[in-house]
């Protein structure tokens, strides 16, 4: 099902489609010479230390369509690319899954969900199969955040069939135990749906409103977001943002929860939590915590969302760095090394870039 939103979001070049027809792939599943100016000026090299060189490197990335980076509070490059921009709204595919973490985050704040250890029977035994296998009960919010479910897999090869079904939440409930609870990662969208279902029965309203009335006084509106048959927002895919709003979202991680105005929005405690390393996932050896993987940046730890294709939000905290990248959602970004080179782009261009910036220069002798 398209909303009419979706709809005008396509025919004006949004990017939302159909569930049917949207890849659907868990991360690790799955250039060409900048000229000279138009008076034959040689551009700046781009192994220097400098967010022009940033510059440069990402615009040779084809699938590259918007660079965002931030760094202390201060927008330093917001660009698009190949004619796209930064205010216009984009798939973000599953970086959206860290959108849903923060916002189960402020239900637990708030106390409509008791904690990560709540039994996620306690929102949907109404949808368990009717000989439900007795280790549903052990499964909690926790599992559904960290992608330990021990539940068979929605994503890849099995997220045609699962979005083909007439109820998602049942169809994800109904899947076989491939472990048990807390055992191995299984990245699964049909885990991140759980808990849109789970935020709607705590709170009697829709995730479009939370992530709405709960992000916005960051900066975060979500435009628009795919919803399963029974009116349920898909967590974790097919959800758009501008990427400005994708920037906010991680500088609301990157302050703390707090945002430009020192209202809070997010506790620390959350994110803490959230940027904890729970489990690795099988498909490239990345840490994963409640809905961002964990990694290391040029000597940095850095905590990213990533979405199929390469839509990206990263935060390196001790450098007070924000990224955000926007890219063409029908590529892969895992398969094709694209992924691998953001991950560059960030180590080698970036993190020196912002290095550069908070290193003093020397007085002159």
């Amino acid at each position: 099902m398209i909303s009419k939103i979706a709809l005008a979001l396509a025919l004006s070049g949004g990017l939302l489609s159909s569930p049917a027809l949207a890849q659907e792939r868990p991360p690790g599943s799955e250039p060409s010479a900048v000229p000279a100016d138009a008076r034959g000026a040689v551009p700046p090299d781009p192994s220097a230390p400098s967010f022009e060189a940033v510059r440069i490197r990402a615009e040779a990335l084809e699938p590259l369509e918007t660079l965002l980076i931030a760094q202390g509070g201060e927008t330093l490059v917001d660009q698009g690319f190949r004619g796209n921009r930064t205010d216009r709204a984009t798939n973000i595919k599953s970086a959206s899954k860290s959108v849903v973490a923060a916002l189960v985050g402020i239900a637990i704040d708030k106390g409509a969900i008791k904690g990560t250890d709540q039994p996620i029977a306690d929102f949907l035994r109404a949808d368990f199969p009717a000989d439900p296998d007795p280790r549903l009960n052990q499964i909690t919010v926790g599992h559904l955040l960290s992608m330990q479910a021990g539940l068979e897999r929605t994503s890849g090869g099995n997220y045609g069939a699962w979005i083909a079904s007439r109820n998602w939440v049942r169809d994800a409930l109904r899947r076989p135990f491939v472990t048990d609870p807390g055992g191995p990662m299984l990245y699964s969208t049909g885990s991140t749906h759980l808990l849109s279902a789970i935020l709607t029965k705590a709170t009697g309203r829709s995730t479009l409103q939370l992530s709405r009335d709960w992000l916005g006084p960051a900066g975060v509106r979500v435009s628009d977001w795919e919803r399963d048959p029974q009116g349920i927002y898909l967590g974790g895919n097919q959800m758009a943002m501008t990427p400005r709003s994708l920037l906010a979202f991680g500088e609301l991680y990157r302050r703390g929860g707090v945002n430009v105005s020192g209202e809070r929005v997010l506790s620390e405690a959350w994110i803490e939590q959230s940027w904890t390393p729970r489990t690795t996932s099988r498909f490239h050896d990345g840490r994963y915590g409640y809905g961002w993987f964990i990694d290391r940046f040029a000597g940095h730890d850095g905590f990213y969302g990533w979405g199929y294709g390469g839509q990206m939000i990263y935060v390196i905290p001790d450098l007070q760095l924000t990224v955000a990248i926007t890219s063409d959602e029908g590529q892969p970004s895992a398969r094709s090394g694209y992924v691998a080179d953001l991950h560059r782009l960030v180590s080698e261009t970036i993190v020196p870039a912002a290095q550069a910036r908070l290193t003093p220069t020397p007085p002159k002798s």
